[in-house]
């Protein structure tokens, strides 16, 4: 069963509290993520391999033979300078969708959700 199965009707209102079979809490379908956007399924390791070929073909990392004497040899991979640089570029999108996201939220908290909760009925900003 996916978070999606636990979805509200069609023109229901959506719960924030509504929880998918595992327990997970989710809101119009979206369960919450672990760390990095990490989920707690299970991971396509193929996925994984097929990744960090593109970004080894598009010079972002290198990757190496290990040199471990013990055990089944396995691929080290290490960013470039470009992997670097692109790192940093998607941590500045993302440091900005935050900055969007917590303006959003200031905004939707004094112009909605609090009046609301105090019983007013104002519908939109004061210019």
């Amino acid at each position: 069963m996916s978070a999606s199965d636990s979805l509200p009707p069609p023109g229901a209102e959506p719960v924030a509290s509504a929880r998918d079979a595992r327990g997970i809490p989710v809101h119009r379908g979206w369960a919450p993520l672990g760390g990095l956007g990490i989920t707690g399924g299970a991971v396509d390791v193929g996925q994984v391999y097929r990744t960090l070929r593109d970004l080894e073909a598009g010079g972002q990392v290198t990757s190496s033979w290990s040199n471990e004497p013990v055990g089944p040899q396995r691929r080290d991979y290490e960013l470039t300078e470009a992997g670097y640089a692109a790192l940093d570029e998607w941590a500045a999108v993302m440091k900005e969708r935050a900055r969007l996201v917590a303006e959003f939220d200031a905004r939707y908290l004094e112009w909605v959700a609090r009046p609301r909760r105090a019983g007013s009925t104002r519908r939109g900003a004061d210019t």
